[in-house]
This record gives structure tokens, C-alpha cells and sequence, in this order.
């Protein structure tokens, strides 16, 4: 089970993908924890990373597609995978799809936490002025809340015309958010149900 876990910065999707590591065992892809993993781990990919973050650039998809790779290949018995800040364009998208089908497998969901822009900045805006951090000051998230919607919006199309694009409401509590993304996982968002609870059986054991 390969999941790509969209959401706007503050809506929540860290909560969530660390929920889904522990329930059922998938491993979090997360492009910027992997960058640093690379630069640290000095290993000849590493190196590349490290040199082009030294210099400020911005890292090619060729590399975060063999960071992925990487990882792909050295969990081989994983459950699946949550894609985390990857892909963030079509062509990224297309990559990653060529990558797991390399592998015999796919991306099987898609969801997107959908929040409140207004309700996620005010959220941002009380925490700025209570804990002062610099990431989270409000003219500066507004941007990065910007980027996001301008990156994810060609990916909707492309993941809905493969049938995969399940939208959830973000704005719930917590557990009903890992509700609603624990529904969309046990149906694979194609009312597959009895085929994928049987795989969580298997799996766990029950």
C-alpha cells in the first residue's frame, strides 16, 4: 500500500502519516528528512546533496528520485509507503510512478487533507505570537501556504484521472481525520474492501 499524503503546511499531515506509521507499519517518505539522512550518511549520493545544499540550489528530481529509490529498494519487506513533499509536479509524479512500476508496484491512494486557508493562518498567527518562531510568522507562511496550492494543484488532475484522489476533510479532529484516511485506505478509494482488509489481516496477523 503506497500512499501520496498532500496537505498545506500546519493542516495536520505530519499527525497523520506518524499515525499511519505506527497503525500499520508504512514507512514515511519525507523529501527533507531524507535530504538531510543523505548528507549525513556521506555516502557518494550524499555528497551530491550536500555540495548542492552547500551551494544553495535546489536539489534535481533526478536525485530525490534516487533518494526514493534508495529507500524503495532497502525496505523490501515494508508495508508501504507514505510520500511526504513528493511529488510536487507532474513530472515528478511521472517519475515516481515509473519508479514503483520498475518494482511492481504503484501508487495506490492519494489524499488530500483539505483545510481552511483563513482557519490554518489564524492557527499559524496565534502560535507565532505565543512561541515567536520564525517559520511561523505570517507573512512567510502565507507564502509557503501559496507555493503549495500553486505546486499541488496540476498534480489533482493527474491522480484523478487514474482514480486515485480522495479528498478528506482536514478541518475534523484528529481522530476523525485518521478515520476518514483509515476508510479511504481499507477500500483503496475503488470500494476494493474485502481485498484490503484481507491484507491488513495478513499482515498483522488477524
Amino acid at each position: 500500500m503506497n500512499l501520496v499524503l498532500f496537505g498545506p503546511p500546519a493542516a495536520g499531515k505530519g499527525t497523520q502519516a506518524k499515525k499511519l506509521v505506527a497503525d500499520r507499519r508504512l514507512i514515511q517518505l519525507s523529501t527533507g528528512d531524507m535530504l538531510r539522512a543523505a548528507r549525513a550518511a556521506g555516502s557518494d549520493l550524499g555528497k551530491k546533496v550536500a555540495k548542492i545544499m552547500d551551494e544553495g540550489k535546489l536539489v534535481s528530481d533526478e536525485i530525490v528520485i534516487a533518494l526514493i529509490e534508495e529507500q524503495l529498494d532497502s525496505n523490501p519487506d515494508a508495508a508501504g509507503f507514505i510520500f511526504d513533499g513528493f511529488p510536487r509536479t507532474v513530472a515528478q509524479a511521472e517519475a515516481l510512478d515509473a519508479a514503483l512500476a520498475s518494482r511492481g508496484t504503484q501508487v495506490d491512494s492519494v489524499i488530500r487533507l483539505c483545510v481552511e486557508d483563513e482557519s490554518i493562518v489564524s492557527r499559524i498567527s496565534k502560535r507565532f505570537e505565543s512561541e515567536g518562531r520564525t517559520d511561523d510568522n505570517p507573512e512567510t507562511f502565507k507564502k509557503r501556504l501559496a507555493a503549495y496550492h500553486e505546486n499541488t494543484a496540476p498534480l489533482l488532475p493527474y491522480y484523478s484521472a487514474q482514480g486515485k484522489l480522495t479528498e478528506v476533510n482536514g478541518m475534523a479532529d484528529i481522530d476523525k481525520v485518521a478515520q476518514s484516511i483509515a476508510r479511504v485506505l481499507d477500500t483503496n478509494g475503488n470500494g476494493n474492501s474485502e481485498k484490503l482488509k484481507g491484507f491488513w489481516a495478513r499482515l498483522f496477523g488477524k
